[in-house]
């Protein structure tokens, strides 16, 4: 792993593969860090061809963390976005976009085929919408258009999340992680559960940043539909959703395949909203011929 410096952040990246093959990007969630991708996976596709670079997003794991711009009013921001109002937040989707094609230009890389997992998916969507000449293809994992009406959590992901752990100890922090993921990981790709914890606890102690999560989902709340923003993506993409997502539901990632003209949509038995190293197998399955084809 290396600390880089975009000119705009300083991101940790981890690469994989061969330099002079194509690049792909893996672009990570709210909250999650490069580590949440498993290494099996990003070896796997490095494996097919591919020089693979998974990274912390702006305010997670080991990047810059943007403390200095405090921590959001999200209920504020919420209402600001409500009366056609622009929030005030200290950044948005867009900020994140654009750290991805500063990460590309440090690395002298031209394009790149785009890959992104929930808030990942959001950020790729937003690539393929205003950087489409710096993407080779796009994949959308358990993500949405932003559109609020196809968007609902089901009410007990929804109780869940807005819960917070019983404190910011370890021991706290790791319990509250498993009973999230009982919730609204995937039933048929079910992690082994010490494994579960032992993963929880490598992201504690890589860096954990409660305040950058806060900032990262006032990103995602305030980021709007892109509906009409997708009809101009003129990109291979693939969407992929879990049948079984009860944070972000199967109509939302069907209704971003709907939006992005000849994207093929994929709706996979068991999945939820996790990346459980054996959905990542199958994940791995999907993409693979899909960037393969794409160029």
């Amino acid at each position: 792993m290396v600390q880089i410096d975009t000119g705009r952040v300083t991101l940790e990246v981890e690469k994989f593969g061969r330099q002079e093959d194509p690049a792909l990007v893996l672009i990570a969630g709210l909250g999650f860090q490069l580590i949440d991708w498993p290494e099996a996976f990003c070896k796997q596709l490095a494996d097919s061809g591919f020089q693979v670079l998974r990274f912390d997003n702006r305010d997670v794991g080991l990047s810059e963390k943007f403390d200095a711009k405090g921590v959001p009013d999200l209920e504020k921001a919420m209402a600001a976005k409500a009366g056609g109002r622009a929030p005030e937040l200290p950044y948005s989707l867009t900020d994140m976009a654009e750290d991805v094609i500063a990460l590309l230009d440090q690395l002298g890389l031209e394009k790149a085929h785009m890959v992104g997992m929930s808030m990942g998916g959001m950020i790729v969507q937003l690539l393929g919408g205003h950087f489409p000449e710096r993407c080779l293809s796009l994949t959308s994992i358990m993500s949405s258009s932003g559109e609020a009406s196809v968007s609902v959590p089901h009410p007990d992901a929804m109780a869940v999340l807005t819960q917070a752990p019983a404190s910011q100890e370890k021991s706290d922090i790791v319990e509250f992680g498993l009973m999230v993921n009982d919730t609204i990981g995937s039933p048929g790709f079910r992690w082994n559960r010490s494994a579960l914890k032992a993963h929880i606890e490598a992201c504690f102690d890589r860096g954990y940043c409660p305040t950058g999560y806060l900032r990262q989902m006032g990103a995602v709340f305030s980021a709007g539909s892109r509906r009409e923003l997708l009809k101009t993506i003129p990109l291979k993409t693939l969407v992929i959703h879990g049948k079984d997502d009860r944070l972000v539901p199967p109509s939302a990632g069907q209704d971003t395949a709907d939006h992005i003209p000849g994207a093929r949509f994929e709706l996979v038995e068991g999945m939820g909203h996790d990346l459980s190293p054996s959905l990542c197998d199958h994940l791995a399955a999907l993409i693979r011929p899909h960037v393969m084809s794409a160029g």
